[in-house]
């Protein structure tokens, strides 16, 4: 069995800040091994994007690819914590407001990420011990 189906992968802006303190967020509080991670700008996130028909130009920060089906902006974000630890599942309930409204929301945040949370010159390096999470 490859890695995609059995993780969920979770794409994510490597150069962004945000994104890569949500992905250090995301692995401590992955007590079941469920996701893996990988870049958008990686070789393997631009297969991923290529495989799935992503249009980067419009999504260009947290994508959750679970199996065939891909899933971005705020309804990525609130499946992923529906898998986590602690409180976090009970964010899922916000599925119930309208798609169009989280994602005003979503991408009003995604939009200030840089000038709110900076950018890196390169993306992450994971350490020895979280390279296994990385794809």
């Amino acid at each position: 069995m490859d890695n995609e189906q059995k993780h969920k992968i979770i794409l994510f802006d490597g150069v962004c800040n945000l994104c890569n303190t949500s992905v250090t967020f995301i692995i401590k509080r992955d007590k079941k091994d469920i996701f893996r991670f990988a870049a958008l700008q990686s070789d393997p996130g631009a297969e991923f994007i290529k495989k799935h028909g992503i249009d980067t130009s419009k999504t260009d920060s947290i994508i959750l690819i679970d199996g065939d089906t891909h899933y971005e902006r705020s309804t990525a974000a609130l499946k992923i914590a529906k898998h986590l630890s602690g409180g976090y599942p009970l964010l899922y309930a916000f599925m119930i407001i309208p798609n169009f409204i989280r994602n005003r929301v979503y991408d009003y945040i995604a939009k200030n990420r840089y000038k709110w949370y900076g950018k890196k010159e390169s993306c992450m390096i994971p350490t020895p011990e979280l390279k296994a999470k990385f794809l």
